[in-house]
């Protein structure tokens, strides 16, 4: 076992499920990836939330985090609808990728470094084959580098400290991606205004743009 800390997260989390969520509907594991293998768009975000996707099972699916990213996507047509709410509530992404660099629910949704680094080949897999991928929106720091990571390891740059993070800036990278960093719609991001609606749309907005050329 890998992650033991996170097997041990998970499993917490449904044995001591909220009010109204029957333990039973915990999807309680590694929660894939949604989305087109042809996408253009790829959204990078950190984990799943423990009473969202570790729940249903889709990554930002049943929580906070997603009443901001799903009618994003929908808003800027990558979504067939504005909502996600469960594996069988009718999503279908068009023309965008929404993962995870950490597979599985971490304590206070802060995954290690070292856990970061076990989920790494996955990731990797999943870069590796979208092929068409040409925005990659990175949700905060550590999505970021896990990106940066990827891109090293491929060779296609050297120092990480060369694309620093910040909201909203524009990165043209080697492999030919547009990278569009963006806080993380989390509630200790969007609760304390670090992060606004008109911010978080403006990162949309842009990778629309680019694909739209």
């Amino acid at each position: 076992m890998r992650c033991p800390r996170l097997v041990a997260c998970r499993d917490a989390i449904r044995q001591k499920a909220r009010k109204g969520f029957a333990p039973e509907d915990y999807w309680s594991r590694p929660v894939p990836a949604v989305g087109d293998p042809k996408a253009r768009l790829v959204v990078l975000g950190l984990a799943p939330g423990a009473q969202g996707a570790n729940r249903t099972g889709r990554p930002f699916t049943g929580d906070a985090a997603g009443t901001w990213l799903y009618p994003i996507l929908y808003r800027y047509g990558f979504s067939n609808q504005a909502e996600s709410v469960s594996l069988d509530d009718g999503l279908v992404l068009q023309d965008a990728y929404v993962t995870n660099i950490a597979k599985c629910v971490p304590p206070g949704n802060r995954p290690t470094p070292e856990e970061i680094g076990n989920c790494a080949p996955y990731l990797a897999l999943e870069m590796d084959r979208l092929r068409n991928a040409r925005v990659v929106i990175p949700l905060g720091s550590l999505a970021m580098r896990s990106y940066l990571l990827w891109l090293r390891e491929h060779g296609k740059i050297e120092r990480l400290s060369a694309f620093p993070f910040a909201h909203g800036v524009e990165y043209e990278m080697p492999n030919g991606h547009t990278l569009l960093p963006s806080y993380h719609c989390s509630r200790q991001n969007t609760n304390t205004g670090r992060l606004t609606m008109a911010m978080f749309e403006q990162v949309f907005a842009r990778a629309r743009n680019l694909l739209s050329r």
